[in-house]
């Protein structure tokens, strides 16, 4: 798989300096309950994205056909590795994020990477008066603009996951944001990606202030996700006023085809293609 294209933009001012630290705390203040963004697609499987969810036991996990994020419990044990095994099917791939534990042995692990996650810290969050809202009808289309620009994971359904906006060229539909994950409180914005024919024209960066503002207007904070070794896409996030909450990490594995043993497990390398904007 490709790695993620970075984003357009202008140039932005040269760094020489980690990202921004933290300024949102891990669990919630004063309770030592776990941040909702600490497991943000098990917060969504369990809170506002509970109609989406699928369930064996204590996992859960998205419909195929909305987005591939499996959510496990914070310590999982052998019973929920069986129960993730008996929920996606033998020779299938489990995508989990903020995720950094092995997987037993016997699974083989196609992809990991470390990642990012970044929080709305003063975003300049605005609509764009020449956004469009996109729907089911535009599914056609918005898959056609993914597979030229390769962001990240977007099937027939992942539209119904929250707003989506865009910008149409002539009728064309030329570049898009919408949002993902939605853990009580937050929203992730994701799928962002311009057409080769418009890069360099801010319009990703439009799209991003304008989907951080209807997120606003709910009462709620945006945030987002992006390859560690992306710096092109987390320089820009920053002058768009995000900040770097966590790092976090990325894992794709197999489940094992009945009767494999410890001997089949491996680590793969892979690119970040389903990962992040």
């Amino acid at each position: 798989m490709p790695e993620a294209t970075p984003l357009p933009t202008h140039p932005p001012t040269p760094r020489t300096t980690e990202p921004t630290p933290p300024r949102v705390p891990g669990p919630d203040a004063g309770t030592g309950a776990p941040h909702p963004l600490d497991n943000p697609a098990r917060a969504s499987l369990t809170g506002p994205h509970a109609h989406f969810a699928e369930r064996r036991g204590r996992i859960l996990r998205y419909r195929p056909d909305v987005t591939p994020w499996l959510a496990l419990p914070d310590a999982p044990d052998a019973q929920d590795w069986a129960d993730v095994a008996a929920l996606a099917g033998p020779g299938q791939p489990v995508t989990l994020t903020a995720f950094r534990e092995p997987p037993p042995a016997a699974w083989e692990i196609v992809f990991q990477a470390e990642g990012v996650q970044l929080v709305d810290d003063g975003v300049d969050a605005a609509p764009d008066p020449q956004a469009v809202l996109l729907g089911p009808a535009d599914v056609p289309e918005m898959l056609d603009l993914v597979e030229r620009t390769r962001p990240g994971p977007f099937l027939p359904r992942t539209v119904e996951l929250g707003t989506y906006l865009g910008i149409r060229r002539s009728g064309a539909l030329v570049a898009m944001a919408g949002e993902r994950l939605h853990p009580p409180g937050w929203t992730e914005i994701s799928g962002v990606c311009t057409d080769s024919s418009v890069r360099g024209q801010g319009l990703a960066s439009r799209l991003v202030r304008a989907v951080a503002h209807g997120i606003r207007e709910r009462g709620e904070t945006p945030f987002l996700h992006a390859a560690g070794s992306n710096t092109s896409a987390i320089r820009l996030y920053e002058s768009l006023g995000f900040t770097l909450r966590r790092r976090t990490a990325f894992l794709s594995a197999l489940v094992p085809e009945p009767g494999a043993d410890a001997r089949t497990g491996g680590q793969g390398t892979g690119s970040l293609e389903h990962v992040g904007r």
